[in-house]
């Protein structure tokens, strides 16, 4: 009998099949929800709100080892974990950026470097180094080099100590350390909450730890459902929508997020989101109608159905000369030019933040 889900970690019983870690029999090695969400890519139960984080941190802090840190590039502002340094005292973290693959290739490793170490500096977040990859759902020679330099970390600043592999929920750790260790052993999906306690996964000498995803109810990834998640997140390149506007605008990443602005003179707007969400241009003075004729039937996905439960941030350009206006967990707009006033329109919980453009 296997005491653990070698997918997910969770203690198994056969007691309630509406409870996590229920199999139907006890001899089984994946709990019934790994084995769907292997087999048929099936959810049995919602996870959406991932595990309680302060449990995840207490048990990390347990561990004698080094943090390897997973953030994913594309969603960079929704994988930040503020006071990290503060929740994981004494440890050495290393920095792991996935999703490279999904940016512009003309976007260089140098620029995301400078770009990551900014914004850490920003946050008070301080990390021993930083690796940036990705290129792991499509293998090859990129995928193995990035495995490679993990490895390589590990290595060097491993000092007798156990690896810890976090990070927000939906930001890939399973399938770095499958990748890793060259096995499917870990259960993966779009969807967040898939590994819901500490695995232990021994290699030759020491211990590398998969842990639950620290939970995030600011990123829209929360609130999607799996169907929806598919869209939003991701898995080829970007292809950037770039817009050129002489007049008062808005956007519309699908039914998510809508982009207002106040333009005197010439502006541009680049929109950086999966290829299955559309961006619909058209001008400010229509943009409520729009939205309450075609609110989850044109635009889609979304989480509302009306304008009146979505909530409105504001900014100015805020002195850059390019500024990113982040969704978190859905991508991103950058704008310049002559740009008065920026509204945007997002499902209520969710965070947008305004920032130096990162490209």
């Amino acid at each position: 009998m296997t005491e653990y889900c070698k997918g997910c970690g969770v203690l198994l019983q056969n007691e309630n099949p509406e409870e996590i870690g229920y199999v139907p029999s006890l001899d089984a090695s994946l709990c019934q929800r790994c084995f769907r969400i292997r087999n048929y890519g099936d959810v049995v139960i919602s996870m959406q709100q991932g595990v309680e984080s302060n449990q995840t941190f207490e048990k990390i802090n347990e561990i004698d080892g080094i943090v390897f840190w997973i953030v994913d590039l594309f969603a960079f502002e929704s994988s930040i974990i503020s006071r990290l340094n503060q929740k994981l005292p004494n440890k050495e973290i290393i920095l792991v950026l996935t999703k490279r693959d999904v940016l512009p290739k003309t976007l260089t490793d140098d620029k995301i470097r400078n770009f990551v170490m900014d914004r850490l500096k920003e946050e008070n977040i301080k990390v021993k180094d930083i690796i940036i990859g990705g290129y792991l759902l499509k293998k090859g020679e990129a995928a193995d080099n990035f495995l490679d330099e993990v490895d390589y970390m590990i290595d060097k600043y491993r000092n007798g100590k156990d690896c810890i592999f976090m990070g927000v929920a939906n930001v890939g750790k399973s399938t770095v350390l499958n990748g890793l260790l060259s096995s499917n052993a870990l259960t993966t999906s779009r969807n967040p909450g898939t590994t819901l306690d500490l695995i232990p996964i021994e290699r030759e000498g020491y211990t590398i730890f998969d842990t639950p995803g620290i939970e995030n109810k600011h990123s829209a990834l929360t609130y999607l459902q799996p169907k929806d998640l598919k869209a939003v997140i991701p898995t080829k390149p970007i292809r950037p929508f770039v817009s050129q506007i002489y007049e008062d605008q808005s956007f519309a990443a699908g039914g998510l997020a809508r982009l207002d602005l106040v333009v005197k003179g010439k502006a541009s707007v680049v929109g950086y989101f999966s290829r299955s969400i559309s961006i619909h241009r058209g001008k400010l003075s229509t943009a409520d109608a729009l939205w309450q004729n075609h609110l989850n039937e044109m635009l889609v996905p979304c989480l509302d159905t009306s304008l009146k439960t979505m909530h409105t941030y504001h900014s100015t350009m805020k002195g850059y000369k390019k500024m990113d206006v982040v969704i978190h967990g859905v991508g991103w707009f950058c704008i310049s030019g002559d740009i008065q006033d920026v509204s945007v329109k997002v499902h209520k919980g969710i965070y947008v933040s305004f920032r130096k453009a990162m490209i």
